[in-house]
């Protein structure tokens, strides 16, 4: 973490995946965050990976830094403390970010009555608020019929949640150009934002819908192949595997030294191609990817890596996640911390550098309800006999 938003308070109501991912971006900077769930439990708080014993790893992974508040959602008297706490005072604060349903304590025109420069950044599924998940999202977008090997007749899925990281950032970034605004113009906003045109934008500015629109072709899978260019998975003689890329004539240049002259002169004479131009390099991905199989399925791992490295080849290592989790423990971003409930394991800060701020510890994720009376103390300056009283008619809930 760095403390480049030091002093600025979030209020997060969320769920799943975006938001809380968000809300982490923003406390990885160094922001107060502080999200609020009902007392019985998240709606993600046990969600998979789980540890043996049934701890949610996502849970500890995705609030990292941030303080919990539980409140007892339904009741008129949790909802109020809730919007007291998301309008509390404060240049700094007045912030909320949220991908749960509005329900009208929680909409923008309630909040905006106790805070007129409220910034409220919401996320729903679609513009009219029809429920997605990054899964059925990504099924509309066209990834999953162009994704698999050559040939395969239906859609593949694709394991990561693009969707939710960009809706993430998104959320962060619209939070923080909001923000920005204020303090300009002394203005609050309502930004909304939906997973499915989060998707759309991406998917647009890749050039996919231009394609389609402007050329009017289906594109075609084509598997492990990289559309338009050269790039392909190859496995060494003792069966780990790399990735090769050509981009650039420097990484023709890599291969032509490393699997000689004569190799990459009768592929050009053969194909009739110049692989020093892109569209030729892609024209020619059989050819290629035939001579370089030949080469590393012949060599084991060490070598292969060896002699990429040697002529400045653009590779990498595919890996397990327990290969990547090894790799990551002497990565400057992670740190070990002690996560309550489950141990020690490491976890990373902010992937963004600041060159003249030293990098601040990630911080453990928080019990559900662990901050719960020093935020209604600190922000809302209830008493301890207030306190108590909330707890005792189960209106809010301390650590469990």
């Amino acid at each position: 973490m760095y403390d480049l938003l030091a002093g600025m308070r979030i209020v997060e109501g969320s769920a799943f995946v975006a938001a809380p991912m968000g809300g982490m971006t923003l406390a990885q900077l160094g922001a107060d965050v502080i999200r609020f769930d009902d007392i019985g439990g998240a709606l993600d708080g046990e969600r998979w990976p789980v540890t043996r014993d049934g701890k949610s790893l996502y849970w500890s992974s995705l609030n990292k830094g941030k303080r919990s508040l539980a409140v007892d959602v339904r009741k008129p008297e949790g909802q109020e403390l809730l919007q007291r706490v998301i309008t509390a005072p404060g240049d700094d604060a007045g912030l909320f970010i949220t991908n749960l349903p509005i329900r009208g304590w929680n909409s923008y025109e309630e909040l905006a009555k106790r805070r007129a420069d409220l910034i409220m950044v919401s996320l729903t599924g679609t513009r009219d608020g029809q429920a997605q998940v990054d899964y059925t999202v990504n099924a509309a977008m066209g990834f999953t019929m162009v994704t698999g090997p050559e040939g395969h007749d239906g859609p593949v899925n694709n394991v990561l949640p693009a969707w939710d990281i960009a809706a993430a950032l998104s959320i962060s970034t619209g939070l923080l150009a909001a923000e920005r605004r204020r303090l300009r113009t002394g203005a609050g906003s309502w930004l909304k934002l939906s997973l499915f045109d989060v998707a759309l934008a991406a998917t647009a500015a890749l050039g996919y819908v231009a394609e389609a629109e402007v050329n009017g072709d289906e594109r075609a899978r084509i598997g492990n192949h990289i559309f338009g260019t050269f790039g392909h998975s190859f496995r060494c003689s003792d069966g780990r595997f790399v990735m090769l890329c050509l981009f650039t004539g420097r990484h023709v240049r890599a291969l032509r030294e490393m699997l000689g002259n004569a190799a990459i002169d009768a592929i050009e004479a053969a194909e009739g191609v110049d692989l020093m131009d892109e569209a030729d390099r892609y024209k020619a991905r059989d050819a290629v990817h035939a001579a370089a199989a030949a080469w590393i399925g012949a060599h084991p791992f060490a070598e292969v890596a060896e002699a990429l490295d040697r002529t400045g080849a653009l590779w990498g290592p595919y890996r397990t996640f327990t290969e990547m989790a090894a790799a990551t423990r002497s990565h400057p971003m992670f740190s070990t911390i002690e996560q309550p409930g489950i141990g020690a394991y490491p976890v990373p800060g902010s992937p963004i550098d600041v060159h003249e701020l030293a990098r601040l510890e990630p911080k453990p994720a928080p019990l559900l309800g662990q901050n719960t009376d020093e935020i209604l103390s600190g922000i809302l300056g209830l008493s301890d006999g207030e306190i108590g009283r909330l707890h005792d008619a189960k209106i809010v809930a301390g650590p469990r």
